[in-house]
């Protein structure tokens, strides 16, 4: 089955985004359950969002979206932002790849592409 992970860079200080907690939603039925979740590492990465328990991710073929709650991680430093948070849906198109969506922020801006 397919898995998903991202890696957050905060272009404002050319570094990681460490500490910053995300949640993986899934659609079903025109509502949104969360699947999974995680704090980036020092890295700025979820290596694999996992399931609500322990585990990695299991992720049928739907859509899904990734909540960064990039308030709280400006706001820590005591940074003003623009978003409070950042919303990324994308399709799971086929249930053995991995889906690794970055996400590239300041604290005014932000911009995403498939990674590999």
């Amino acid at each position: 089955m397919s898995s998903v992970s991202t890696h957050v860079l905060d272009t404002g200080t050319g570094r990681p985004a460490a500490g910053m907690a995300a949640r993986l939603l899934r659609r079903a039925e025109g509502n949104w359950e969360q699947v999974g979740g995680g704090t980036t590492d020092a890295d700025g990465r979820i290596k694999d969002f996992g399931n609500k328990d322990p585990g990695p991710a299991v992720l049928p073929v739907g859509i899904y979206r990734i909540e960064f709650d990039t308030g709280a991680y400006f706001q820590g430093d005591g940074v003003e932002s623009f978003f409070p948070e950042v919303a990324l849906t994308f399709t799971v198109a086929s249930d053995s790849e991995h889906y690794h969506v970055p996400l590239l922020l300041s604290p005014f801006a932000y911009s995403t592409y498939r990674g590999s």
